[in-house]
């Protein structure tokens, strides 16, 4: 039989998660695996390096599908910051349960090992990225070691957020995950509570106009 030559990485992405599930395993090597799916190993390497960067791969593919999603919303472009990233949540989770099993087993294989963390690399770069251009307001510091420790300082909070999100959505044994997306307006909405720098700004005024006075009057 002739070797299938128009493979895609979708092609090969959807076997792999297809293979992993149906054996509880990865494929023994790349050899065997494009072996049963009747097409050349090079085909395989002209796409991905290896099993794990397939892994890789398959969440940031989560990432990317839920941003294009969005972008096709007409009140996604209108919204702000906050509801914006409550749009990503429920996008994202949606996608991740679409393929439920899969994030299952894969997140539980290697939730104990340093592999897991490389697993979700890609993911967390494109995640911190979008989260420094949504615009959440912060305080001008005018200051510029201290403003990237800040801004560095929201990613990684808004990147274990996430993965916290992701945890409670792994133990979640609610009907259509609805305690998840309690879960996620809750805590989106608390972290944009404690982010509100409208108090802390009018603390600062008040301080810059009492200072003033002062000063006038002495």
């Amino acid at each position: 039989m002739a070797k299938k030559k128009n493979i895609t990485k979708h092609d090969i992405i959807t076997w792999y998660m297809a293979y992993v599930l149906e054996h509880g395993h990865n494929p023994k090597t790349v050899f065997a695996f494009s072996k049963e799916h009747n097409f050349e190993e090079a085909k395989f390497y002209e796409n991905f390096a290896s099993f794990e960067s397939i892994e890789k791969d398959i969440f940031e593919t989560f990432f990317s599908n839920s941003i294009a999603a969005l972008n096709k919303s007409e009140d996604y472009k209108i919204f702000d910051a906050r509801n914006r990233l409550l749009s990503f949540y429920y996008t994202f989770f949606e996608n991740l349960t679409a393929n439920r099993s899969y994030v299952v087993f894969v997140l539980n294989t290697y939730k104990n090992n340093l592999k897991g963390l490389k697993m979700l690399a890609g993911l967390k770069q494109h995640f911190t990225k979008y989260i420094s251009e949504l615009g959440i307001q912060m305080l001008d510091i005018k200051q510029a070691q201290l403003e990237k420790i800040q801004d560095n300082a929201l990613k990684e909070s808004a990147w274990l957020q996430l993965l916290v999100t992701m945890k409670f959505w792994l133990e979640d044994t609610s009907v259509s995950f609805e305690k998840t997306d309690i879960f996620i307006e809750k805590s989106v909405n608390t972290t944009f509570d404690v982010l509100d720098i409208a108090p802390v700004k009018s603390v600062l005024d008040l301080g810059k106009f009492l200072f003033k006075e002062k000063f006038q009057m002495n």
